[in-house]
């Protein structure tokens, strides 16, 4: 279970570390239920992008990538709901959701409004900076506000499964500069 409910923490893209730390700078912690609440955000967002990268992309290493995000998160999605019944816990909106969706939006719109290479250097980029966010995230703002110990084991569990997702992305983003520096070469196409 905290494998799962680790991955469903670490999606997104685009988001930022902003996103996260103004709800702790603002005065007011996520409580529980917006703490899952902010999950399951950021699972359906990192699910929503990887589906826009099946459609568009035709790289090899980018399609295999989103189809792991979306493998691995629908079913996170499905285990985050559990843990959230077993634990009592209703998933509440919050102001660090809310501007999750909203970011959301606008990367969906600039996501779209592109081709090719550089849609697949946007959408990995977009990968690597939101995992090395989500990373701090977790450790700066959803352990320290979990209340519930089960909720914030589970959290804890995440930080070297986001690095690991990390490290593939930032490996594609690699390969994808490398390809950039060499045109001839159409490795993965």
């Amino acid at each position: 279970m905290r494998k799962i409910m680790a991955l469903a923490v670490g999606v997104g893209c685009a988001l930022g570390i902003p996103v996260f730390a103004n709800a702790q700078a603002a005065g007011s912690p996520p409580s529980d239920s917006q703490i899952v609440g902010i999950v399951v955000a950021a699972n359906q967002i990192d699910i929503d992008y990887a589906k826009l990268a099946l459609s568009k992309s035709k790289n090899k290493q980018v399609r295999g990538f989103a189809q792991q995000m979306v493998t691995d998160h629908s079913a996170v999605q499905k285990s985050v709901f559990d843990l959230g019944a077993k634990l009592k816990v209703t998933p509440a909106e919050s102001d660090t959701s809310k501007s999750l969706k909203s970011q959301s939006e606008e990367t969906t719109t600039k996501l779209k409004s592109l081709q090719g290479a550089a849609f697949d250097k946007a959408y990995i980029d977009n990968e690597v900076g939101f995992h090395k966010a989500v990373i701090d995230a977790v450790s700066s703002v959803l352990i320290p506000n979990a209340q519930n110990g089960e909720l914030k084991s589970a959290l804890e569990g995440t930080v070297p499964l986001f690095q690991g997702h990390l490290e593939h992305a930032q490996k594609i983003q690699a390969d994808l500069e490398t390809n950039r520096a060499t045109p001839n070469h159409q490795h993965d196409r």
